[in-house]
């Protein structure tokens, strides 16, 4: 497709999507401005963009497409400002946030004036981030949530499809109400329950100083959300404040249903609600990309000497495979010696996980 595309935050989400346009669509042209003027410059010297705006409105003015991958917030002021921009009157307007319905609700006027909104969250990202961090592959096999008021032409959105063809998504289209009940279980709840735990710990802390030492292994994998941006999760907290008030009606009752079970030692009502929720959790979809960013870990089990990260570090390195975190876990459920290695993909991990066999006698598992 021909055209030009204004992307409006050059964070990992619109780097990543700037690059799926391009390599998708290498006839358009694409445009990016960030508050970040460092950020900026870096996007024009990586080609994740061909230029920069000065400003948001000199680049939607260009634009056929303006994708806002901006914070709920920010997003929220750039539409009301956008109502005194000169638009063209076929532009698309989307955006990337994790919250859809006040999000949808500020871009009526937008829609008002015939200009098109469709509401966008491709549930993919990264424990990275920055211009740095974007690939264009990195929403290959995620769902990507498109909103559509009635007011929006069924034609607008399969353009807008079109134009994000590049990103391999799944597309599904969901109600603004729903798509944020359903973030809010799988997503947004989650966050403030990792959180919690990390507080939890923290307290106890102030009492016995171990803790954190021995936290260090599946604790920190469990609550490895908690590390997420706070201002990110500040603002979709109170976008997303109905339903998440709702839920955490639902999981006190919840933990007092299993406070119960426990205090009365009802050690078959504990057993099923174990055994249930291994069910279900087993019954996921393993690949497919989630709500929650995935993260591609490799575990090995090293022996202790001198030399041995540099030792697997270098094979990989040879196979041109990249890691994007490494980590020594000292204890890990009374195992010693554990290199928790990261990457960008399943793939990545997988190509790994052969190397070292071929390399060497360690054993490896995936976390």
């Amino acid at each position: 497709m021909e055209g030009t595309v204004f992307v409006v935050g050059l964070g990992l989400i619109g780097g990543s999507i700037a690059l799926a346009i391009k390599k998708e669509h290498p006839q358009s042209f694409v445009i990016g401005f960030d508050v970040n003027e460092e950020e900026m410059k870096l996007a024009k010297t990586l080609a994740v963009i061909d230029d920069n705006a000065f400003s948001i409105e000199e680049g939607m003015a260009q634009a056929d497409v303006i994708i806002l991958a901006t914070p709920v917030m920010q997003t929220e002021k750039i539409l009301a400002e956008m109502l005194t921009y000169r638009l063209k009157q076929s532009v698309i307007v989307t955006d990337v946030g994790s919250t859809k319905q006040r999000i949808v609700q500020h871009a009526k006027r937008l829609l008002e004036k015939g200009i098109t909104f469709i509401g966008g969250h491709p549930m993919a990202g990264s424990h990275k981030s920055g211009i740095t961090a974007a690939r264009a592959h990195l929403f290959e096999n995620a769902f990507y949530i498109l909103t559509p008021t009635e007011e929006v032409q069924g034609s607008d959105v399969e353009r807008l499809k079109q134009w994000l063809k590049g990103t391999k998504a799944h597309f599904v289209a969901l109600s603004p109400k729903e798509h944020d009940r359903i973030t809010g279980v799988i997503s947004h709840f989650p966050h403030i329950i990792a959180a919690s735990l990390v507080h939890q710990a923290q307290q106890h802390e102030q009492e016995d100083e171990l803790v954190s030492r021995l936290a260090a292994g599946g604790f920190r994998d469990i609550t490895r959300i908690a590390s997420s941006n706070p201002e990110m999760w500040r603002d979709i907290f109170l976008h997303n404040k109905e339903e998440l008030l709702a839920l955490f009606d639902r999981w006190m009752m919840e933990m007092q249903k299993v406070r119960s079970f426990v205090e009365r030692e009802e050690s078959d009502a504990i057993y099923r609600y174990f055994l249930e929720a291994k069910q279900f959790r087993d019954g996921l979809p393993v690949r497919t990309k989630g709500a929650i960013p995935s993260f591609y870990d490799l575990y090995v089990d090293v022996p202790d000497y001198p030399g041995v990260i540099s030792e697997i570090t270098g094979y990989l390195a040879h196979e041109r495979i990249s890691i994007t975190n490494i980590r020594i876990i000292e204890t890990r459920e009374e195992i010693y010696g554990v290199l928790r290695l990261s990457f960008q993909s399943d793939e990545d991990r997988q190509r790994a996980k052969e190397c070292i066999k071929k390399h060497t006698n360690y054993e490896t598992y995936e976390g």
